[in-house]
């Protein structure tokens, strides 16, 4: 009897064995995560698309105007994470972001040579300017941007009174342009510039925020002509200079690489970025901000000028993904 009844009882036992170690290879334990696969990754898919971008592209509204006018088009849910071009690309290299939205050729450039940036794409440029107090305490007006740093360096460093330059300090397009100018001017920014005095300081924040600030200080800063635009009701600063080639600003988008990263949405990305570079976005791009500021914030690019001296870059071609 005893036998009998045990026989049943091991045959019940291995079977529900089996069917827990069956469950196991297929679901999660409780209270458990999921085992990454190679689609699982921070980044978009499906109907959403990630886009690392610059906080001056978002200060100035324009952002906000793609988005509302793209997801009413397509009903994509589109994601934009704001911050310094360096942190943008950084996003992209990591596999965070589906494409970047950017404003630094030389960081965007080594993007791409480095196999992470994809398809890239010139959209549209305004320039920067050095915007500062009305009564330009180190004389700049009228130079040439890399003589005004010249002389903002010089009074700067020999305590002239009211001459502070405040630096966004945060790796964006911006600050990288800053540097450049600083180079071009005969300094090395991090043994002649960084931690010189306290005619130099470092905000360390968006575009607008670094506005905030210089005014605050009544300093002079490096902005794009778009942002300042957006705060200059809430700023007593003025532009100093506002012309020279070196004050170029230009936006791309590049997508981010399957092959780096295979969870990314290649396709979202390429019809994004195809429809960035229609001529009905161009125009729109090149009308936004004319009512409210009295001239539009941006210059679309077309071909084949976008190809040419100084901008150097691709603006047409469709992009697959």
């Amino acid at each position: 009897m005893r036998t009998n009844a045990t026989l049943p009882t091991a045959g019940i036992i291995a079977i529900l064995l089996i069917l827990a170690l069956g469950a196991g290879c297929t679901g999660t334990a409780p209270g458990g995560n999921e085992t990454p696969t190679a689609t699982t990754t921070p980044a978009g898919g499906g109907n959403v698309l990630r886009i690392a971008t610059t906080t001056s592209l978002e200060n100035t509204g324009l952002l906000a105007e793609l988005e509302r006018v793209y997801e009413n088009e397509t009903g994509m849910d589109l994601q934009f994470i704001a911050q310094g071009t360096g942190q943008s690309i950084d996003s992209g290299r990591r596999g965070d972001v589906d494409l970047v939205l950017v404003h630094a050729p030389d960081l965007e450039q080594q993007f791409v040579d480095d196999g992470f940036g994809i398809d890239p794409r010139c959209i549209a440029y305004n320039y920067f300017i050095i915007v500062g107090p009305e009564s330009d305490p180190a004389g700049i007006a009228n130079m040439t941007p890399v003589e005004a740093f010249k002389t903002i360096y010089l009074a700067g460093t020999n305590n002239t009174p009211g001459v502070i330059f405040v630096s966004r300090g945060d790796n964006s397009g911006t600050h990288n342009q800053e540097k450049v100018l600083w180079e071009q001017a005969g300094y090395d920014y991090d043994t002649e510039i960084l931690d010189t005095g306290g005619w130099y300081v470092e905000a360390g924040k968006g575009m607008g925020d670094t506005l905030i600030l210089a005014n605050e200080q009544q300093a002079y800063t490096l902005s794009d002509e778009g942002t300042y635009l957006s705060f200059a009701d809430r700023l007593t600063l003025v532009p100093v200079i506002a012309e020279g080639a070196e004050l170029l600003n230009r936006y791309s988008a590049i997508a981010v690489n399957p092959e780096e990263h295979p969870g990314v949405n290649a396709e979202g990305a390429a019809e994004f970025i195809n429809w960035l570079t229609t001529n009905e976005t161009k125009e729109m791009i090149g009308n936004f901000g004319a009512e409210e500021f009295g001239k539009p914030l941006f210059t679309p690019l077309y071909a084949p000028e976008c190809a040419e001296p100084p901008f150097n870059c691709t603006c047409t071609g469709e992009v697959t993904g």
